[in-house]
């Protein structure tokens, strides 16, 4: 059985400040996190998770703390979550949503931050053709924007190809 993986980092560290409770606690378990001064350095060594486990009593009160600001977290969490029930712990699958999502909500609102961008590497435990190569996020306050490296060497063979005409028919070099 071959295992995927898909190292991440998220550049630059983001302000606390700039984060709501709310996404600085999702954040911080969708990702590891180290402390950069008054900053938060994100970065998953698997992957950034997508199933989480948090605990109730943290969740109903960074939702609570992030009350009145719109934010991609706050409308998935109150649409999905039942915050008043007694559970300890409340098991997130928040595969239906993306963290860039939430990155682009503290881009928006940030006085210091003009963009965040996320650089992943594909890797595979055994060299299987699809188990390797990378990406490249830019995200800002208007847009998401992203390359694989497919998407990068699909675009050199196009130009390859259109370049005077003189595309390799396959296999030739």
């Amino acid at each position: 059985m071959a295992d995927y993986f898909s190292p991440t980092v998220i550049q630059p560290p983001i302000p606390r400040a700039d984060m709501t409770a709310l996404e600085r606690l999702l954040l911080t378990v969708l990702f590891d996190v180290d402390p950069v001064g008054n900053a938060l350095y994100l970065h998953a060594a698997c992957g950034p998770r997508d199933h989480i486990t948090v605990p109730a009593a943290a969740l109903r009160a960074a939702f609570a703390a992030s009350a009145g600001v719109a934010s991609t977290a706050a409308h998935y969490i109150g649409e999905r979550i039942d915050l008043g029930s007694d559970e300890i712990d409340v098991e997130l699958d928040l595969s239906g949503t993306s963290w860039e999502f939430i990155l682009q909500d503290i881009v928006r609102r940030s006085a210091t931050l003009r963009y965040l961008t996320a650089v992943t590497s594909f890797t595979c435990s055994k060299m299987r053709p699809d188990g390797f190569g990378g990406m490249a996020v830019l995200i800002t306050a208007d847009a998401i924007k992203g390359k694989s490296t497919s998407d990068i060497l699909e675009e050199f063979l196009a130009e390859e190809d259109a370049g005077a005409g003189r595309g390799h028919p396959e296999g030739e070099g």
